[in-house]
């Protein structure tokens, strides 16, 4: 009686809409004008357990669906005429209270597991789309090169094949991607793929940064293009480039630490010092630099995250939880493909617990009248006109077929 597609899809917007467990789609049966038929807890329950079952197959015709849809919605929002998209890879901790299949101590002494996540990061105008979501157990490793290798696999099979095919992809990581094994399988795929990976500050890293003349530094910059108060940058070269890939460039940002902050055993004459690989050429190390920080916004996604279903794993079984996983990238997907296509200005960037307080839990009354059904939206809510706006630009969008 129910589709395994709609029953899914229905889990997913509960979760959109805040849910954090599968019998959070009750919300929506409660609402069968506006949501339909909705399947029932158990029915629910059966599917995941199928799904589960399933394994790989299930994953991959999930994960294929999504592809699909995203190549269709960058292709109304405009996205596809961009030329060019960034991939951010960063792992999430998620807690566990209980003991759950793979749950294990994690690096930071908690419990739970490691996941491993990737987000399209649209830049200062818009927010971000899950690509990637490995599960793996709580002490899996942060600098583990097969798991970032297989994360950026699933992240590149969600981009439309334009951006694998000629077009500029880059993929930035935090000091876990700096591997020899990642760099190279990144340098392998060819100049369509560019990455930024951070390094880890090694001894002759360290020496080579106190060897660099005060003229070969060069002021760091902010989005704006301003100059980066007491912050320079510069590039290396030498002996520590032997081993890695042909053609990468090692970077470095010495800066002033705030103050508070305690300095590290590998910073220098009192600047921290951090560092991080690329493949680009063409473009002056300030920029360069300024592209890689501006990576921190995945911390923006794993915060969205975190409020949409991954706060933590409900179910039992690692086989269960992948499909959860599945459901919540779903969800996030839901949540960026709306504001792409609906929503102008600061409305766009607004985050999960703004949209769902403004926008998606505005009361409203869904009555019948003459044949038609009627929205009606109370006048004194401050964002009703933003609703409004935005239901009349996703009914002017054509129909997928």
């Amino acid at each position: 009686m129910h589709d395994p597609g709609k029953i899914l899809l229905d889990v997913a917007l509960a979760v959109a809409l805040g849910g954090d467990c599968l019998a959070d789609v009750g919300m929506l049966r409660a609402e069968p004008a506006l949501f339909g038929p909705v399947a029932s807890d158990p029915t629910v329950s059966r599917l995941i357990d199928t799904l589960a079952d399933g394994g790989q197959k299930a994953l991959n015709a999930i994960r294929s669906a999504r592809s699909h849809v995203r190549r269709h919605v960058w292709k109304l929002a405009g996205q596809d005429a961009t030329g060019s998209v960034t991939v951010d890879l960063d792992g999430v901790l998620v807690i566990a209270h209980s003991d759950k299949e793979d749950t294990a101590a994690t690096w930071k002494k908690t419990f739970g597991h490691h996941p491993l996540m990737g987000f399209v990061d649209h830049g200062i105008g818009g927010s971000g789309e899950p690509v990637a979501g490995l599960l793996r157990p709580g002490n899996a490793g942060s600098n583990t090169a097969a798991d970032h290798i297989t994360a950026a696999q699933l992240a590149l099979a969600q981009l439309p094949t334009s951006y694998r095919r000629g077009r500029s992809t880059l993929i930035r990581t935090d000091s876990a991607g700096g591997t020899h094994e990642f760099v190279t399988w990144l340098a392998q795929r060819g100049r369509w793929l560019s990455y930024s990976v951070g390094m880890t500050i090694t001894a002759a890293i360290h020496q080579a940064v106190l060897k660099v003349p005060s003229a070969a530094w060069t002021p760091a910059v902010e989005p704006d293009r301003q100059i980066r108060d007491g912050a320079w940058v510069a590039e290396l070269t030498g002996s520590m480039l032997d081993g890695w890939p042909k053609g990468m460039r090692l970077v470095v940002r010495k800066e002033r630490p705030h103050l508070g902050a305690q300095l590290r055993i590998t910073d220098a004459d009192g600047m921290r010092i951090t560092c991080f690989a690329t493949n680009t050429t063409g473009r002056p190390v300030a920029e360069l630099e300024l592209r890689h920080r501006l990576r921190a916004r995945a911390e923006d996604r794993i915060r969205a995250a975190r409020a949409t279903g991954l706060r933590n794993l409900p179910l039992h079984d690692t086989a269960q939880n992948r499909v959860w996983l599945e459901i919540v990238q779903i969800a996030l997907d839901l949540l960026a493909w709306m504001p792409m296509l609906a929503l102008q200005g600061k409305a766009r960037l607004w985050e999960p617990r703004r949209l769902r307080l403004r926008l998606l839990g505005a009361a409203g009354q869904l009555v019948t009248a003459g044949r038609r059904q009627i929205l009606r939206l109370a006048r004194h809510w401050p964002w009703t006109h933003l609703l409004t706006s935005a239901l009349e630009r996703l009914d002017q969008l054509p129909n997928p077929g």
